[in-house]
């Protein structure tokens, strides 16, 4: 028949409970299995085993195990011990000499979490004490009371595993602290050094004044949030903000400006700083570093304690002293700008340069989305002067022409003529010969001398025939 996969409990763990009062033989006896058999049997299947009798072979086969620990606390303990599967008098000796790689032994940061959970608490071991005072011996012991008496005799066990936990999380630690703190001084030392901003500042200060000029009394500076104002201060159309103008004006006269936000660095990076966080981050490197050289005191022998104090403590001072670097020049640049740095977060400070940045990009791509929308307008014009170039050029091109010979002197004039008046003359239509002879005695009527009126006879009917 195919296995029942139920978690059985243990011979020792069935006393004093329900199922030390069950008798599974009697009801077996009182039913008729072969229906049971039949629906279940698998194709390769061994007559059944008499229960009773294999019960009794259990009881021989599994010695009697006393457990001291509470059933779910020894589970636990029993899955965190697989995990490793390796000896626990090896897990025991690693965290004695402090060495987590003790052997084939590599104790986790993970693991020794898990581990921290399952230091004795003084009840279990006034139990274990009170059962090696009766002279019993620990191998009558489940597997994991054996470990947990040989792991509650490790001397400042806690210590140990907190000292271990800190030195296996100190880099890690350093390495979360510093990036930041280069943050906080880098975008720190970038706004209060930009004089891109500084003069877009003044630009600002200018336009404000101006516009509250007769109202208000001039101002000398402005606190930073007003910065979020421009794009909503609208022009008296609704069409422009003062952001738009502001942005044209420095377009068009201060253009080297435009640019100004790549003198602004880290800035994303610092917004995300939280000083209270790398404080609290500090303080426990700093108990961790204590209760390290407190454990180097009682094991002055011990070259794995050594070798870290004589790395890692210079790191920490120097990280302290970095913290202090950058809280100075925090505080420095959000004086120098008007604020006060013990009610300004860097998360608030260094997002409203952030916010006016995008807001500055933003009106410069609407102005050019604009300019390219008028463009075409522009360019009907240019096409329509491109089309006259021509007739302007023959024009000229008839001016320089003219010379000595009063032939061609007349004849350069009369076509002249004859063009300028094609482009404002009206046209009437009565006849086609009546007015194209009515034009050409217009033009020719004052033009013609008894010197060459013979050859202005010739031109007349070339153009005008008929």
């Amino acid at each position: 028949m195919p296995l029942f996969n139920w978690d059985a409990l243990k011979l020792d763990q069935v006393e004093g409970t329900i199922f030390g009062e069950l008798d599974d033989q009697h009801v077996l006896q009182e039913l008729d299995m072969e229906v049971f058999e039949e629906q279940f049997k698998t194709k390769a299947q061994a007559p059944p085993v008499d229960l009773g009798t294999l019960k009794k072979k259990m009881a021989r086969k599994t010695p009697s195990r006393v457990s001291i620990m509470e059933p779910n606390r020894a589970k636990n303990l029993a899955i965190t011990l697989r995990k490793k599967c390796v000896a626990t008098s090896d897990i025991c000796s690693a965290i004695e000499t402090y060495v987590p790689n003790f052997k084939i032994v590599t104790l986790s940061l993970d693991f020794l979490e898990l581990l921290e959970r399952f230091i004795p608490t003084e009840f279990e071991m006034k139990l274990i004490q009170t059962y090696e005072s009766e002279g019993r011996s620990l191998d009558e012991l489940s597997e994991e009371d054996r470990f947990m008496a040989r792991f509650g005799k490790i001397p400042r066990l806690s210590q140990r595993i907190s000292t271990l936990t800190f030195m296996g999380n100190f880099t890690e630690s350093i390495q979360n602290i510093q990036p930041q703190l280069d943050a906080i001084i880098a975008a720190s030392m970038s706004v209060r050094s930009s004089m891109k901003l500084k003069k877009i500042l003044e630009i600002i200060l200018a336009f404000g004044n101006y516009m509250n000029s007769s109202r208000r009394g001039p101002a000398y500076g402005f606190h930073l949030q007003s910065l979020d104002l421009l794009p909503d201060t609208k022009s008296t159309d609704r069409r422009h903000t003062l952001l738009d103008f502001i942005v044209k004006i420095i377009r068009e006269k201060y253009p080297d400006l435009q640019n100004f936000h790549t003198e602004l660095q880290f800035l994303e990076k610092a917004a995300l700083v939280s000083f209270d966080s790398i404080l609290r981050n500090l303080k426990a490197l700093e108990r961790g570093m204590e209760l390290t050289r407190s454990e180097f005191s009682a094991e002055e022998e011990n070259p794995v304690l050594k070798t870290f104090l004589d790395t890692n403590a210079p790191l920490l001072d120097s990280l302290k002293a970095e913290e202090k670097t950058a809280q100075d020049t925090y505080e420095s640049v959000v004086e120098y700008f008007g604020e006060d740095p013990t009610m300004t977060l860097p998360s608030e400070f260094f997002s409203i340069f952030i916010r006016f940045i995008k807001a500055y990009k933003q009106a410069e791509q609407d102005s050019k989305e604009t300019e390219k929308r008028q463009r075409p307008a522009c360019d009907d014009h240019s096409i329509s002067i491109m089309c006259r170039q021509p007739q302007m050029d023959l024009i000229a091109e008839l001016k320089r022409k003219q010379g000595s010979p009063p032939v061609r002197e007349g004849k350069d004039g009369a076509i002249e003529d004859i063009i300028t008046a094609l482009k404002s003359a009206p046209f009437t239509a009565r006849s086609a010969k009546r007015s194209s002879r009515l034009l050409c005695d217009s033009f020719f009527s004052d033009e013609v001398t008894s010197s060459n009126s013979e050859h202005y006879r010739v031109i007349d009917r070339r153009i005008c025939p008929g």
